[in-house]
């Protein structure tokens, strides 16, 4: 089972995909503020370091097929992954711009509203940018502003550290999107805008500073590109992830969790950040142990099995190494 699960995952597009990122890494791995300082490159967000903390800015683009299929959705998104970007580095959200383009205005309009709604439900406004309802296609994409006092970053897990799945079961599958777990549209803004705001919380009182959230690469493929960027390697316990209940195991590990997070933690501090999201109701698990070495390995039961080596084989091309 494990074997055949392996195979699987290794050709999913969410994963594969992600080497796409190399068109960018290959040419350049960092680049320098006007006063010299380095901005590493790969994370969820660029962090600018200022007299005030950081500024984060993060951009993203949707897929085509869900432009196309479900453009409510698609606009809704355009904020999530942008705002999830923000939170996942300890930081909090000013304001967003984006670049709408459809064929009609009906669509364009679709788009417009999951946005808007999107923005009211996390307090982010959106200021500017480019719209055009005479396309010849369908496409958007949203840019995010943020700042932050202290940084949660993908470069900064450490051997020995425990790798924390952060998650919330109380959602369901979008309709026609079975890979897009959607805990967020039906949930009261308040209470999302508190679920994301433990992350900054974490990174203030010095209880995180490592992790990533989880992308469209699902878990596994988010854990791989935190241990690229890292330097490390890992042993992740298939059994340990937490699965919502009657949703196929496989789909769970490929799908974007609209709320999820993999918090690299110092092994004395993981029960404390354990109970600051049990506090809320969300779902937290230890599901790996940080090691040497470039390479994932899977664990189920008694069997394991090398899934990736990142020396062989990069994802993102994007690493901490000089």
């Amino acid at each position: 089972m494990l074997a055949s699960l392996v195979s699987e995952l290794q050709q999913t597009l969410g994963i594969l995909h992600k080497r796409d990122i190399q068109l960018a890494s290959r040419d350049f791995q960092r680049r320098f503020a006007a006063d010299g300082q380095v901005i590493r490159l790969g994370d969820d967000c660029a962090a600018i370091a200022d007299q005030e903390g950081f500024l984060l800015f993060a951009a993203e683009g949707m897929a085509p097929s869900l432009v196309t299929q479900d453009p409510w959705f698609a606009g809704w998104c355009g904020i999530l992954v942008n705002v999830s970007d923000i939170y996942a580095m300890g930081g909090r959200p000013v304001a967003v711009v984006d670049a709408l383009w459809s064929k009609t205005a009906d669509h364009g309009q679709a788009m417009w509203a999951g946005m808007e709604a999107a923005s009211r439900a996390f307090n982010v406004p959106i200021v500017g940018g480019h719209t055009n309802t005479h396309s010849d296609y369908d496409a958007l994409s949203v840019a995010i502003l943020g700042r932050a006092k202290a940084l949660i970053s993908s470069f900064d897990a450490q051997v020995g550290d425990r790798l924390l799945l952060v998650t919330n079961f109380q959602g369901q599958p979008r309709p026609n999107l079975p890979y897009c777990w959607d805990a967020a549209t039906m949930t009261d803004p308040v209470l999302l805008q508190k679920h994301w705001s433990i992350l900054p919380y974490l990174a203030e009182n010095n209880l995180c500073d490592a992790g990533k959230d989880v992308s469209m690469g699902g878990i596994i493929g988010t854990v791989l590109m935190l241990l690229e960027t890292s330097n490390c390697g890992a042993v992740l316990d298939l059994d340990a992830i937490p699965c919502p209940a009657g949703l196929d195991f496989t789909q769970w590990l490929l799908s974007f969790p609209s709320y999820g997070f993999l918090l690299s933690i110092r092994p004395h501090l993981v029960e404390k950040v354990r109970n600051c999201f049990h506090a809320q109701g969300l779902v937290v698990e230890a599901i790996a142990t940080i090691q040497s070495g470039h390479a994932l390995t899977l664990k189920m039961g008694s069997k394991s099995q090398l899934f990736w080596d990142l020396h062989q084989n990069p994802l993102t091309g994007f690493t901490g190494e000089e």
